[in-house]
């Protein structure tokens, strides 16, 4: 396939790909709003019209990558606050999280449909003089047009899979011209750098920089605000973490939880879904199951009686985390291919996921590689590590210090990313 005929498909496909976003405004309202978006059509001010040629434009796909980039953006507007920013993701909640990390700051809107007509109205818009696309998110249209438009492109935390390495591998005759044309790909490890390498990318072209999910930033007023959340806690009870769960992956967590209180029916779990638009569907599980759930979103304190605490808030991952003992990260029980390990490991946690890990493969096999990490196979696995880790409080403690020591020896990604940003605006 050439571009040629990704560009025929696309349109063919495109009225598929709206009828899709009407169906998920059904469950999500905040995808039927700012659809001209989509298309290109950004509502300027004078004043960032008047930025026209100057912008860098931060493509993040949805939360995720929007916090794997904060780090870079939050650099790049202390020492460049002359520099405009545009944040460009897919999804409501990509673009919430933008939001509330940046509400004045940067420009967000949602990225454009790759279709030549959308990504040609958004540069019309904007004409950056720098893309930076954050992790794999490559698209032929918007790399091609942004070349053609006069910008450089980079591609930062750059990971690529086994697995989307194959994809790349089966679409060749696309994926060639768009990987030739990107001017530098800074990859987070060099398992990343070699699978670019083999598709045809020079080495130069591909430095290893690390992670910068490695740069975690806990806000100052993190110890407040535990406090304010661990106050709900009535007694002081043992709290399993589970965050991030995808759809389907919370009746394993559940049937895992319950296996659990026969041993220690002390156990809280704090259950924090993906999304938003599945909080009440999750809760609704949890009553079924017989447990007595709280939610955030109620405000009331958790008594000795309720086993579940159910986390329906954005931006509050962090405090979770505050006040628990160990840590599951969703996406790994379904094959999503896990969500943000690194997080609980900076609050010095045992981190537990399960099998998928596509999305944090590196980090995860040098998480379990150090003794901060485990993988488990199943439900039944989870519940048989959970019991054993709340019974040997030393090995809590070990695996806890090893996590926070590795992401300790890996700082020094963002420093890197930043300077190749700099360099190619």
């Amino acid at each position: 396939m050439n571009r040629l005929t990704y560009n025929l498909l696309f349109t063919l496909v495109l009225p598929i790909i709206i009828v899709r976003l009407l169906w998920r405004s059904l469950k999500a309202p905040a995808y039927a709003r700012r659809w001209a978006q989509r298309f290109g059509f950004a509502q300027l001010s004078p004043e960032q019209q008047a930025l026209k040629g100057q912008w860098i434009w931060v493509h993040a796909v949805s939360v995720g990558e929007s916090i794997a980039a904060a780090p870079l953006i939050r650099k790049l507007l202390q020492e460049h606050p002359e520099i405009p920013i545009v944040v460009t993701t897919m999804t409501p909640t990509g673009s919430e999280r933008v939001q509330a990390m940046f509400p004045e700051q940067v420009c967000h809107v949602y990225a454009p449909y790759d279709h030549p007509i959308a990504v040609q109205n958004f540069l019309n818009r904007f004409k950056p003089r720098l893309l930076v696309i954050m992790e794999t998110e490559l698209w032929p249209n918007i790399v091609h047009y942004s070349k053609k438009a006069g910008a450089k492109v980079i591609v930062a935390n750059a990971r690529l899979s086994v697995k989307s390495a194959r994809g790349y591998e089966k679409f060749i005759k696309l994926a060639s011209p768009m990987l030739a044309s990107i001017d530098c790909i800074a990859t987070q490890a060099h398992n990343d750098a070699q699978r670019f390498i083999k598709l045809g990318v020079p080495a130069e072209k591909v430095p290893v920089t690390g992670s910068i999910k490695f740069e975690i930033d806990l806000p100052e007023d993190l110890q407040q605000q535990r406090q304010q959340m661990a106050s709900l806690i009535e007694g002081e009870r043992p709290v399993l973490i589970a965050a991030s769960t995808r759809e389907g992956e919370e009746e394993k967590v559940l049937a895992a939880f319950k296996k659990c209180l026969p041993n220690i029916p002390e156990l809280l779990l704090v259950l924090v879904p993906r999304h938003p638009e599945r909080f009440r569907s999750v809760a609704k599980l949890c009553q079924n199951q017989g447990l007595s759930l709280v939610s955030r979103s109620d405000g009331c304190e958790i008594s000795e009686l309720n086993n579940v605490f159910l986390g329906d808030s954005m931006g509050e991952m962090l405090n979770y985390f505050s006040i628990s003992d160990v840590a599951f990260v969703g996406g790994s029980l379904v094959e999503t291919g896990c969500h943000n390990v690194l997080e609980p490991a900076a609050f010095g946690l045992p981190v537990l996921v399960g099998p998928s890990q596509f999305n944090f493969q590196t980090i995860c096999e040098q998480l379990e590689e150090a003794g901060a990490l485990i993988t488990v196979r199943d439900e039944l696995h989870l519940s048989d590590v959970i019991l054993e880790l709340f019974a040997d409080t030393e090995k809590r403690k070990a695996m806890g210090v090893a996590g926070q020591k590795m992401i300790a020896e890996n700082k020094g990604a963002l420093q890197r990313t930043y300077d190749i940003v700099i360099a190619h605006y």
